[in-house]
């Protein structure tokens, strides 16, 4: 495991696995949504994808992205290993909200300078409305993704449940 790929939805803990094992393997973590988004009003970064690619042609890294539509074939391409956090609506939907809410009120301060709002609550981009109707668009295209013969050597982990993934990292 050398190029790694943490996928799942929306607030399944894609970062949070990332970074984790980033420190226990000594590989750089790069968070896609910084890569992405890049200033005020959620502007994107016109160079994603000289970006990333250099980043996916290094030697090693962790990736907290299934990889936005202009990088994804490159990101799937380079990487050897997929993490996919695949769990559940009753588990993703606390744990989304619970973020939403303290970004929001902490006012944190994320990619590119922005942040999440009251009023971005009713926005179907918000990251809550995102986890609820990409669900199960998003595991379907990573189910898709994983049968596909081009991504075959691939080592892939599926994790349907964080005690799973837990257990798992506290054997990395």
């Amino acid at each position: 495991m050398e190029r790694i790929l943490v996928v799942g939805v929306t607030g399944a803990g894609k970062s949070t696995l990332a970074r984790a094992l980033s420190g226990r393997l000594g590989l750089p973590y790069h968070e896609m949504d910084a890569l992405y988004f890049n200033g005020p009003d959620w502007a994107v970064n016109d160079n994603v994808t000289e970006d990333v690619s250099r980043i996916a042609n290094g030697p090693g890294w962790v990736i907290d992205s299934l990889g936005y539509p202009e990088v994804r074939d490159l990101l799937w391409d380079r990487a050897d290993t997929v993490m996919w956090l695949d769990y559940p609506r009753r588990v993703i939907m606390p744990r989304v909200l619970r973020r939403s809410v303290r970004r929001t009120v902490t006012r944190e301060v994320l990619f590119g300078g922005n942040r999440e709002t009251w009023t971005g609550w009713l926005s179907r981009e918000h990251p809550a409305w995102w986890a609820w109707s990409q669900h199960g668009t998003r595991r379907r295209e990573v189910a898709l993704r994983i049968r596909d013969p081009r991504f075959a050597p691939l080592a892939t982990l599926r994790f349907g449940h964080p005690e799973d993934t837990a257990a798992w990292l506290a054997s990395v």
